[in-house]
């Protein structure tokens, strides 16, 4: 799945995204820390792995390893 950043705490380091279709999904700590990125910025288009249960689980940053 695929979204924008809406909200990204850096102390807490949670947000949340927009899914394409508009749905609001939030990530937490555990499923950016997963991702091996330091900071993610509002409007910054974002990959989103989850779990069968549809909690994030990783944030990425599309085409970037």
């Amino acid at each position: 799945m695929q979204g924008t950043i809406a909200t990204f705490d850096t102390a807490t380091r949670t947000g949340t995204l927009l899914l394409d279709d508009g749905t609001p999904l939030e990530f937490g700590a555990e499923a950016f820390q997963r991702s091996g990125l330091r900071l993610l910025r509002l409007g910054q288009r974002v990959t989103v792995e989850s779990d069968a249960t549809g909690v994030v689980w990783r944030v990425l940053i599309p085409g970037v390893a």
